[in-house]
């Protein structure tokens, strides 16, 4: 793993990818990985609790101290520059023992290109550097057509099912990729996965590679990629281009606190019924069981639900992050939850 001597400007990577595509789980991987480099990892979550940040510091990688991994749950890290991320950067860049690399998860639905740009502030320029955009694809939402990719204007009309939010946002995240990962591809056949890639293709930029994982993958091959992409925003530009003004005012996201449920199959079962609320895109966090000491970790996409008792003695704030297209009925996700 190439990265840079504490002489030049600390290498950052980015990690973006929509909801669900396995940021989190890509991220502990590598920084096992790390072979002793000291790395420290900034997360951003769209919900007010936060749950990946947890998940990071809790995977006791050598690499990453607890105090190396920053949290911001303040909103979409693309909307809260000079307000959370400037700052948390500045701190990272004045440590007297200087990093070997930053990690960078946003939120999935987080805009990548303002957050290049901002590597263009005096007080980060020249001091930091974006070693590469990675953009996580989960190929299991494109084979169920949960995300969909822009191809009407060849194709024809514009599907009435089109969520153009969803969408724009997808397709800004590949726009600004140094590199593709396509996830979960276990979940997929391999002749879908080939289709996938053809229909990934045209809305990259030349030359980008893409590889696929199913969880892992070697550091080195996201790592020392050496692309100073805050020098090349010009061909980043997405739908919203360079500096254009991107809200989320699309989007929603709530905190639920459940009751103890019966059992892990019970929680399972009643995850999925809130999962199939009209809207509702992703569920995490925390959830608990009645008899049991550790807490349910809890990840919701799709239809898939997955859980994992967190480990004995963890300090996991009970609480369910539900994110959705803006109106999404909380209620009637409320009422799943509890059985309702």
């Amino acid at each position: 793993m190439s990265l840079s001597p504490a002489s030049a400007a600390i290498p950052v990577t980015i990690l973006t990818g929509f909801l669900g595509a396995g940021k989190t789980t890509l991220l502990r991987h590598v920084l096992t990985e790390a072979h002793g480099k000291r790395i420290a990892v900034i997360v951003n979550e769209f919900g007010d609790l936060g749950f990946d940040g947890g998940l990071i510091a809790g995977c006791n990688a050598p690499s990453c101290a607890p105090d190396d991994v920053v949290e911001l749950t303040n909103g979409c890290i693309c909307c809260t520059l000079a307000d959370d991320f400037l700052p948390t950067m500045e701190k990272l860049l004045a440590r007297s023992t200087p990093l070997d690399a930053i990690l960078i998860e946003t939120s999935g639905l987080a805009l990548p290109q303002p957050l290049v740009k901002a590597f263009q502030w005096p007080t980060v320029k020249g001091r930091a550097t974006v070693d590469a955009v990675v953009t996580l694809v989960d190929a299991a939402a494109l084979a169920e057509g949960r995300l969909i990719l822009d191809d009407h204007a060849a194709a024809g009309p514009e599907p009435e099912d089109h969520d153009e939010p969803i969408e724009e946002v997808f397709e800004d995240q590949l726009a600004c990729a140094d590199i593709v990962v396509l996830t979960k591809t276990d979940l997929v056949q391999p002749d879908r996965l080939d289709a996938i890639e053809a229909e990934l293709h045209p809305h990259l930029r030349a030359g980008i590679r893409l590889v696929r994982s199913s969880g892992t993958l070697a550091p080195d091959v996201l790592l020392g990629l050496m692309r100073a992409a805050e020098d090349d925003l010009s061909s980043r530009h997405g739908h919203h281009g360079e500096g254009a003004d991107h809200e989320h005012d699309d989007f929603d996201s709530t905190v639920m606190a459940p009751e103890p449920f019966g059992s892990r199959d019970e929680a399972v079962a009643r995850l999925r019924k809130a999962m199939a609320t009209e809207g509702v895109l992703r569920i995490k966090g925390h959830a608990l069981i009645a008899g049991k000491p550790a807490a349910l970790v809890v990840q919701g996409v799709g239809d898939r639900v997955d859980t994992a008792f967190a480990a004995p003695g963890s300090a996991a704030r009970p609480g369910l992050v539900v994110i959705g297209l803006k109106g999404f009925d909380a209620a009637a996700v409320s009422a799943a939850l509890a059985g309702s």
